[in-house]
Order: structure tokens, then sequence, then C-alpha cells
């Protein structure tokens, strides 16, 4: 227990800015997923057309390559200095968002067409009919799932450790740095690792919660 007992700063850092990547880059991910999930069924061509880009280009990109453009991108724009674990979480949303995006998609394609028509029929425009018909039922469906893109969100947050946010996957690094510190490699990998299944278990309770309160509702 030296290894956590003995490195608490370090460990508080690192869960700290890993679950701020974390939180910061999921809630990106989910305005943005539900933008572009809405834009992928929208009646209007062109919405459709640059949904399906936006999908297609930053999902077939590795989250690495996300990563570096938004990185080392940014700067080269000219648009002030940003923090580098800004970027992390903005890299990491737009990525993440192409997955709710595809997730929601499904989910609102389980929703029966008739209820979109008759909606329609009394008056409602697009936006209306998503919002009050569409999604609440669609949401039900694609619990299971959109916890399994956020589990994801919340590993490949280690990514973000290759560009000098100081989170868990950089935190054998760090103690490596101090020689004073007590831990070997292995022990810290083998205490992050616990760490990271603790978060996901959190997760998976409240895909569970989340299930069993909305398959009550229907």
């Amino acid at each position: 227990m030296d290894v956590i007992f003995g490195n608490l700063d370090l460990w508080g850092t690192a869960i700290k800015n890993t679950l701020l990547v974390f939180a910061g880059g999921g809630l990106i991910a989910l305005v943005l997923g539900l933008i572009v999930g809405a834009m992928r069924v929208s009646p209007v061509p062109i919405a459709r057309g640059v949904g399906s880009v936006y999908v297609n280009i930053i999902r077939n990109t590795p989250l690495t390559l996300v990563f570096f453009f938004a990185v080392l991108g940014y700067p080269a724009l000219g648009l002030g200095k940003m923090n580098l674990t800004v970027l992390g979480i903005i890299a990491i949303g737009v990525y993440t968002a192409t997955y709710v995006a595809e997730v929601l998609r499904a989910g609102i394609n389980t929703v029966p067409v008739g209820q979109a028509e008759a909606a329609r029929a009394i008056g409602l425009p697009f936006g209306l009919v998503m919002t009050s018909v569409i999604l609440p039922q669609a949401f039900r469906s694609v619990v299971p799932p959109m916890m399994s893109v956020f589990i994801a969100l919340l590993k490949n947050t280690t990514v973000a450790a290759g560009f000098s946010t100081a989170e868990l996957a950089q935190l054998r690094a760090a103690i490596n740095d101090s020689g004073d510190r007590p831990g070997s490699p292995m022990e810290v990998l083998l205490w992050v690792a616990v760490v990271f299944i603790a978060m996901v278990m959190i997760l998976s309770l409240i895909q569970n919660r989340l299930e069993k309160k909305w398959r009550i509702a229907r």
C-alpha cells in the first residue's frame, strides 16, 4: 500500500484530471452527439450529409491522431493559448460524439415511424418532434450501448497522458521520475488498473439503475 499512501498527492492529481477529462469530454460528446444524431435522421438532405461526413471522418480517424490535430493544430491557427488539458477534453469529446450520435440514431430508429408522422401531422416542427416525441423514447432503448460508449471514453482518457495531461496513465512515469517515492512500475500499473476497474463498475451500476428505472416507467 506504500505505492498509494506514499504518493497521495500524485494519485489525487491523476484521479482528478482523469475524472475532469472524462466529465468534460462526456459532456461535449453528449451535446455534440445529440446534435449530430438529430442531423443524421433529419429530413433535410444537407443536414444528413454533414452529419454523415462528420461521423465517417472522425470515427475512422484514430483517437491519437485526433489528439495530435487538437494539440498541434490549434496553436497553428494563432487563436491564442489554450490549456493542454482543455484541448484534450475537446479532442476526446469530438471523437466520442460520433459514437454517441450513432447510438442515438439507432435508438431513434427503434421508435415507430407513425409517431413522428402523427406529430408532424398536428403541426409540430422537426425540433419539437425530436425533443418531445422521439428522443424521450429513444433514450430508454439506448442506455446499455450509451453506457458502453462512456466506459470506452473513460478508458480512452489514458491517451491524454501522452499529451502532458497528468492523469492515471501518466502516474507510473511521474512516480518513477521521483526516485525517492515508493512503488515499482508494475505496482503502480496494477493499482491504476484497479482504479479503472472500480470506476467502470460504478458506471455499470449507474447503467443497471437507469435500465431498471426506465423499464418500470414504460
